[in-house]
């Protein structure tokens, strides 16, 4: 069916670049896309389950249909048809289940493509009613209803009058209509195989019975008749006292009563859906039993008459974590429209402590941003992190129990909204706010931009359009949900997507909340919307939500803390990686490793923790120099990376040289020499990769080597010691005490070490010359030998 243009346009948005030329086409563009289609520009759309008709569908939808249709033909322009339109629409909600044997449909005669159509019917009036029986042929001009009500309940017993008179062929999918006798219904079982029949039992003039047999049109397992109050032994048989009243008969020949809260068509028609083994047509059902068995997923048993508050939090978490996730950036309307959302879930969540401190750092952080477009990573950062900083979290992952469904496929995360924005509009009317509009307002503009079902979002929108300007107290705002999500369910009820175990029924029903219920004098069914209200204040208010399945807050802490570190580590790795492929030997900074402190301590590590380090920058000022900067404590190590700098500032003192009484900063040039010479041997052996972590420990070698010139340099501070401490008097530097005897190659040498070498050369000499007389000796001998005689 067609779908009005100007309600179902793409909420997406994208940023273009248009040079003037552009501009202009892209407005001519913009006003022609929302000006309305032929078929959706008048009164009805689709989604008001009413056939749109138009000059390419008139012929396949009147003629030769297995349905009778009644069909309005209006003009936009007038005021009567206007008036008449909320009846209309209203006709179509009621007579929903009525759909294989009557459907309605309606045509805009104002709208200048359909005018031969409406011509060709002999319209010359709006609004007009026209009746196409079933199987009507293509010469016919339908049956003119005139002067017919203007109220549902009229034209209801105007359609059932019509479809029991009309010559043409019976609806196929109609059950007959007319009273049945005693004989019919003791033979009823044999010919027929149903578990259940319901007799209705009332007055020639009442259409109850009529009206509760089409009702239960699209349900097996379940047969309606009527008696009539003159079938005497029927009557006395049944013991019936009443008229309305509804009786059930089995093969096996018991009666009972239906018990329902009033003798009227709407509880007629609730109860007998329900009863056991009724099912609607292609919706088989097992045993729940059975089901639960056959699930893959874990079934949460749960109380149908109570609010989950994990249904609440799964919500959150799949529309700010899921949902939201979709759009890489949110500007414009969007951006709007998620401060709105996050702002009532912020001020009427009823959530527990933590989700409600995340939820406000979250709207806080929102409110600060200035500019006109944010990043969802940036989003995404500040919820999952609000852990860190005032132990706030939204617990991860999705666990539906009063919104779960018989397969995964049911219920679920739309119901979950739906429960969410009930109770945000139950808190608002608590807190007494100012605005009757707000939440309402959140949620229009949350599903126009992020619900992922866009005919969902268009349906909504409409809904929207249509009368939420009407609303002006907070208690309205209440109302206006409850009865669009009836309205809704009335749509939905019998979809593909209705799940069979949990039916849409229009809510609440007689057994949750009997006194919202009532009846009119004509037996029409009616709200009691002051008793509504208050089963709805009651049935979402914080005291009434069960936390059954929750997710521990201390272990949400800990998991969330966790996944965040991960995420982290794992972040550093790979930007380490991806820096070590960029750098390059000659720009590679030469920060230095982190030595081990003790000299025992000889244990070799990998190069790659080498050479992150090594990526480090220097403080500001000493770049290059391989020294640490400002912030080092005394008991940090040169080579290690320094802390972040202190308020206070940093006095600098020369390493073997005592300040008595320090007044200004002396540069420590030996500690800057040693580590100089000390950064330059790490850089070499963290490019060539052929040195280890614990060479560090013997590159004291260095201060030998540069010793001489190290004093002459302390010597020259000593005599200028006046202009660097400004009188202080600096103690004489005294030269270290060497461990090593001596050094060969930059490899130092110890005394027990050179001890060892001569005494290992001794003995080989001694080896050797014993050898050498052995064999001399020997050789001697062997002569003497040969000599002989």
């Amino acid at each position: 069916m067609a779908r009005r243009s100007c309600r179902a346009t793409s909420y997406y948005r994208t940023k273009t670049r248009l040079n003037p030329v552009n501009s202009v086409l892209c407005i001519l563009i913009s006003l022609i896309s929302v000006l309305p289609s032929a078929a959706e520009a008048g009164l009805y759309t689709a989604s008001d389950q009413i056939i749109i008709l138009s000059p390419d569908n008139v012929n396949t939808v009147l003629f030769n249909s297995n349905a009778a249709l009644l069909v309005e033909f209006y003009a936009t322009w007038c005021g009567h048809c206007i008036a008449f339109s909320p009846v209309w629409k209203s006709l179509a909600r009621d007579i929903k289940e009525w759909k294989p044997a009557v459907d309605l449909a309606a045509i805009d005669c104002a709208e200048e493509n359909n005018k031969k159509v409406c011509t060709s019917f002999g319209i010359t009036g709006y609004p007009s009613l026209k009746f196409f029986p079933a199987n009507s042929s293509s010469e016919s001009m339908g049956e003119d209803l005139r002067g017919f009500p203007r109220d549902v309940r009229g034209l209801r017993h105007h359609i059932i009058e019509k479809l029991e008179t009309h010559t043409e062929a019976w609806p196929p999918a109609c059950p007959p209509l007319e009273t049945v006798s005693e004989t019919e219904i003791d033979s009823f079982f044999q010919t027929n195989n149903v578990k259940h029949l319901a007799l209705v039992f009332e007055t020639k003039n009442s259409f109850v019975g009529r009206e509760v047999t089409l009702d239960l049109l699209q349900y097996e397992n379940i047969a309606v008749s009527r008696v009539l109050n003159t079938e005497e032994s029927l009557v006395s048989r049944f013991g019936v006292t009443n008229f309305p009243s509804c009786y059930l008969y089995n093969s096996s020949g018991s009666i009972s009563r239906l018990k329902v809260l009033s003798e009227a068509r709407t509880f007629y028609s609730y109860a007998l859906q329900r009863l056991p083994e009724v099912v609607r047509m292609g919706k088989p059902q097992i045993p729940i039993t059975d089901l639960i068995k056959n699930l893959t997923q874990e079934w949460r048993p749960f109380n149908k008459t109570r609010v989950y508050m994990s249904d609440l939090e799964s919500v959150l978490h799949y529309s700010l974590r899921v949902e939201l996730a979709a759009h890489t950036s949110i500007s414009g309307d969007d951006l709007t429209a998620i401060r709105k959302y996050i702002s009532v879930l912020a001020k009427y969540f009823p959530g527990r402590p933590s989700i409600k401190s995340a939820l406000k750092a979250v709207d806080s952080w929102l409110q600060e941003q200035k500019g006109t477009e944010i990043k969802y990573s940036d989003f995404r950062y500040m919820l999952d992190n609000t852990v860190q900083t005032i132990d706030a979290v939204l617990p991860e992952g999705v666990r539906w129990v009063g919104c779960q469904g018989s397969q995964a496929r049911y219920r679920g995360y739309p119901c979950a909204v739906w429960t969410l924005f009930h109770v945000l509009t139950v808190q608002a009317k608590e807190t007494g706010d100012s605005d009757p509009k707000e939440v309402l307002l959140a949620m229009r503009g949350y599903i126009r931009s992020f619900f992922g079902c866009r005919p969902c979002a268009t349906h909504f929108e409409s809904m929207a359009q249509e009368s939420m300007d009407y609303v002006t107290t907070l208690s309205a705002a209440v109302l206006w949900l409850w009865f669009r999500h009836n309205w809704v369910n009335n749509r939905l009820a019998g979809d593909l997507s209705e799940d069979p175990y949990f039916p849409k029924i229009q809510w609440p029903s007689p057994e949750l909340c009997p006194s919202c219920h009532g009846v009119k004098r004509t037996g029409e069914h009616i709200w009691n919307q002051d008793e509504v209200l208050a089963f709805l204040r009651n049935y979402f208010s914080p005291d009434h939500i069960l936390p059954d399945y929750l997710q521990d807050e201390t272990q949400a802490l800990i998991q969330q803390r966790n996944q965040l570190t991960a995420a982290r580590m794992e972040k550093e790795a790979r930007g380490g990686a991806e820096r070590r492929a960029r750098e390059v030997p000659e720009n590679r900074p030469a920060d230095l490793a982190e030595e081990p402190q003790e000299d025992e301590q000889e244990e070799e590590e990998e190069e790659p923790a080498l050479e992150e380090r090594a990526g480090e920058p220097y403080p500001a000022g000493l770049e290059g120099f391989g020294i640490a900067g400002e912030g080092a404590t005394p008991s940090q190590a040169p080579w290690e990376k320094p802390q972040q700098p202190q308020s206070q500032p940093r006095k600098l003192k020369i390493v073997g040289l005592k300040l008595r009484e320090p007044q200004e900063d002396i540069i420590d040039l030996d500690s800057f020499v040693n580590h100089h010479y000390k950064a330059k041997a790490l850089q070499a052996a963290a490019m060539s990769g052929m040195v280890r972590r614990r060479s560090l420990q013997k590159q004291d070698d260095v201060k030998d080597l540069q010793f001489e010139r190290e004093w002459r340099v302390k010597r020259d501070l000593g005599s200028q010691e006046e202009n660097f401490g400004g009188g202080v008097r600096i103690e004489p530097y005294h030269r270290p005490q060497s461990k090593y005897w001596m050094s060969l190659l930059s490899v130092g040498f110890s005394r027990m070490d050179v001890s060892l070498c001569v005494l290992l050369y001794l003995l080989s000499a001694m080896c050797l010359l014993s050898m050498y007389l052995y064999f001399k000796l020997r050789v001697k001998l062997r002569r003497a030998k040969v000599s002989l005689p």
